[in-house]
């Protein structure tokens, strides 16, 4: 990776580290669209290895608030999903896997805004789980589909649980995609380049979570993570 793809990929990823921080997920939905356009070879796996980082962090920073009953439920989809989406890699072109990785973000962009209130209650938490198992695993997006779940909680329990989630889920999709020969170690090193960055936006949330309007900054993100997903898909179609 050359120093400026690593400059502007590093800016993307502390952007994306600085939303979940403060809202508990979306460090991939806004990092995923615009490295792939950047460089495909850092999706999945590189996005995966910044989300494990990111997800540590914040575990630890909010550990007493996680929901582990619901963590368990969701984590019992999340690995047949995990299945699916390593199917999702070895299956697919890199023309379609382009398709596939932007019109999962379009999906999660439109489940993030749309006013449906679900609960997170056992069955749910399962179905989610291998939802965010299966794009997770694909494409490195697995949050919107657990924490549409727990939107009517508080904060420092949204972020809590969905840290803990992430932090198992992540490792068991990387473990899953190493057993099947889908990472190498130019993606790991590519990975653990960018978590300086990811650190920086991590960091930045801290003194903001408290007070910041978390919706002040996810609306443009989320309008710039649509618009790169759509680039994303066209752009993969006219290969």
């Amino acid at each position: 990776m050359s120093w400026g793809l690593l400059a502007v990929a590093g800016v993307v990823v502390a952007l994306g580290g600085l939303l979940q921080g403060l809202i508990g997920f979306g460090l991939a939905l806004v990092a995923v669209p615009l490295l792939a356009l950047l460089d495909p070879a850092l999706v999945p796996v590189p996005v995966l290895v910044v989300a494990s980082a990111h997800a540590m962090m914040s575990l630890v920073r909010e550990f007493g608030h996680v929901d582990w009953r619901g963590v368990g439920w969701a984590m019992l989809g999340r690995l047949p999903g995990t299945v699916v989406g390593i199917w999702i890699v070895d299956s697919l072109d890199p023309k379609s896997f382009g398709v596939v990785v932007g019109a999962a973000v379009l999906a999660c962009v439109l489940l993030s805004v749309i006013s449906w209130r679900p609960q997170p209650t056992p069955p749910s938490l399962v179905t989610a789980g291998v939802a965010s198992g299966s794009f997770g695993t694909a494409t490195s997006i697995g949050g919107p589909m657990v924490a549409l779940l727990y939107q009517n909680q508080s904060g420092p329990q949204v972020r809590a649980t969905l840290a803990a989630f992430f932090t198992l889920g992540s490792v068991v999709s990387i473990i899953g995609l190493s057993a099947t020969g889908n990472v190498t170690a130019h993606q790991l090193w590519a990975g653990l380049a960018l978590i300086p960055f990811l650190v920086a936006g991590f960091l930045l949330s801290g003194p903001l979570r408290k007070r910041f309007d978390a919706g002040g900054i996810r609306t443009p993100m989320l309008v710039v993570a649509g618009a790169s997903a759509v680039v994303l898909i066209v752009r993969s179609a006219l290969l």
